[in-house]
């Protein structure tokens, strides 16, 4: 017998969620193959065994709180349960990982592995009783997002009919899933109208209502913004940018970038470099506080905040102050497509010195970003918009504006170096060359 233990995630994770057992009750598993997913704050990870034989216990359910350390399964030796009964039966010995069973003796041998499953007319009478291919026997391809979506909503993921080419059930095929049209089945009262179950305070309860249960990462998001707010003096500056320089250079140089580097030069490799640039001319946005301390940074972490379908997350590109524009470029993209398939590691997301975030893509015309604990400052980047602006007393002209902000802890950083560290990123946009020079 050997006990899978939760292991050790990262420094600041000593705790997850199970979202989903890969393997279940008296499945053959192998050393190193997967029997758990479990929710992070930050990342899905998937738990192995480091054992052979078979599962003989859970002690854990999804949904379940974990910490580190505690043990979550069982495995026992490699003789499944029903050998016994095999080899009293006609002597043979069971092949691992085939069903050797005839027809009339797999009912029971389910039953007694306690993997009952209701016949098909009874599976269909009430959302709460859909089972998952996984307890099926079968393994529906999906992406973490749109399992744990299913679970919160009670959708058998077996009946999501795919858009994806390859079959993979994606979190926007369960959001335009309607159980009740697949089956033709009537309307749950109840599922359309849960506020009679827990009314709200204050709400009409004739109203229909959903409940979601918040994800880990959802509330770990949610406790670490308010906790940077009753903690940080934190305050926005700001200022805007004119963006015609950079697009004529990108516009100029894109193509013969592409063909030379493989990826696209796009603006982020430009205010990366810009942020490098500020942080060497005000340190202190390049630090954080630890007790009674200032601890300045000497090297260059720049996190980029990423939109994913499970919550803001905030991959760090390495050592940026070494790397070219091609080499961010990449970074950027890499990070960004791990993000978007639920790929990311625990060491992709932490440390970091400073952020960039850019609600700009969304069509943000300004905001006053949070910043991301410990760090002291974090840039904002927002939508280009054609604007007119005075060239000189006699002179207007439309050109392509941004403004950018900057949030910074006003417990060590002073208005001053707030405003010079903008004022040094507007520059340097607006006279990308000078870019050239600081690598």
């Amino acid at each position: 017998m050997a006990d899978i233990k939760v292991p050790e995630l990262a420094e600041s994770i000593t705790e997850g969620t199970i979202a989903q057992w890969l393997k279940k009750k008296g499945d053959q598993v192998q050393k190193g193959e997967y029997i758990v997913e479990l929710e992070t704050d930050k990342v899905n990870v998937e738990i192995i065994s480091d054992y052979d034989g078979t599962l003989t216990e859970l002690m854990a359910e999804e949904g379940d709180t974990v910490k580190v350390g505690e043990t979550i399964a069982v495995v026992g030796d490699s003789v499944a349960p029903s050998q016994e009964e095999q080899g009293a039966q006609g002597g043979q010995p069971a092949k691992t990982g085939k069903n050797t069973e005839s027809p009339d003796e797999e009912p029971e041998n389910k039953e007694a592995a306690g993997q009952d499953k209701p016949s098909q007319n009874d599976s269909n009478d009430t959302p709460s009783e859909n089972q998952s291919a996984d307890s099926a026997g079968e393994r529906v391809i999906a992406s973490p997002a749109a399992r744990k979506l299913a679970r919160e909503k009670g959708i058998d993921l077996s009946k999501v009919p795919s858009g994806d080419p390859l079959g993979r059930v994606r979190r926007q095929d369960v959001e335009s899933f309607n159980p009740n049209q697949e089956s033709g089945k009537k309307p749950n009262k109840e599922t359309v109208t849960p506020a009679k179950q827990a009314p709200a305070v204050n709400a009409d309860s004739s109203k229909p209502t959903e409940r979601i249960k918040m994800s880990r990462r959802r509330q770990t998001i949610a406790n670490r913004l308010v906790e940077v707010q009753q903690t940080a003096a934190m305050l926005t500056t700001f200022n805007e940018v004119d963006m015609t320089a950079v697009m004529e250079l990108r516009k100029k140089w894109k193509d013969r970038f592409y063909e030379e580097n493989d990826v696209r030069l796009g603006f982020m490799s430009f205010f990366t470099k810009a942020v490098v640039a500020a942080l060497k001319s005000s340190p202190f946005l390049n630090a954080e506080i630890q007790g009674n301390e200032i601890v300045l940074k000497k090297y260059y972490d720049i996190g980029i905040a990423v939109a994913a379908d499970e919550g803001l997350v905030v991959p760090v590109i390495r050592d940026a102050d070494r790397k070219n524009f091609a080499e961010i470029e990449g970074d950027i993209n890499e990070l960004a497509e791990k993000a978007r398939t639920n790929k990311l590691s625990l060491k992709d997301l932490q440390g970091g010195s400073f952020t960039i975030t850019n609600g700009g893509v969304f069509g943000s015309l300004l905001s006053t970003p949070i910043i991301n604990g410990p760090q002291v400052g974090i840039l904002g980047m927002h939508t280009i918009q054609i604007r007119p602006v005075a060239i000189d007393k006699e002179r207007m002209e439309n050109r392509p504006m941004m403004y950018i902000a900057l949030s910074y802890d006003h417990r060590i950083v002073d208005g001053k170096e707030a405003v010079t560290f903008l004022k040094r990123i507007k520059e340097l946009i607006e006279d990308p060359e000078q870019l050239l020079l600081q690598g």
